[in-house]
């Protein structure tokens, strides 16, 4: 089975979207996805209610999922490891002790735009409008890792 985590700053707007929007184009049988937060204020909370709302226009519901922070053994894990932003990189980064764990983390808009380093923006101190444009951005970031992955 692959393993793929999602990961933003508290695991409740972006990394939930992530997570849900690509486990709805993967087959359950093959694949696990996960998230996290980097940070661990928000551990045990749902997602934000903007991001559940969001999900749901599209058919998607991410009230089974509850905010975790990462973890050093989320590295042995998981296969794959996007971050959202260079922050998050970072800070992930950061807890690798080697370079085979390094390999794993990788920007989830470079699956789009190839080594732009382009950031996915943090909705959360924004309106309906910024969690759509996420949504938009995460879509099409996971239709190019299903496609990789899965295809």
């Amino acid at each position: 089975m692959t393993k793929i985590l999602m990961v933003c700053l508290g695991n409740i707007c972006r990394s939930p979207l992530a997570e849900g929007i690509l486990k709805s184009k993967l087959p359950k049988t093959k694949f696990l996805v996960d998230s996290a937060g980097t940070g661990g204020w928000h551990a045990g909370e749902l997602p934000d209610k903007r991001s559940i709302a969001i999900a749901k226009k599209y058919s998607i519901d991410l009230t089974d999922q509850r905010a975790r922070q990462f973890k050093k053994s989320d590295f042995e894990t998981f296969d794959y490891i996007y971050v959202m932003d260079a922050s998050n990189y970072s800070n992930v980064i950061n807890l690798a002790s080697n370079e085979a764990q390094k390999s794993k983390v990788k920007l989830i808009l470079n699956e789009v735009f190839p080594n732009k380093n382009i950031e996915v923006p943090d909705p959360y101190y924004g309106g309906d409008s910024s969690f759509e444009n996420v949504f938009q951005m995460l879509d099409q970031a996971c239709n190019e890792i299903a496609k990789k992955i899965n295809p």
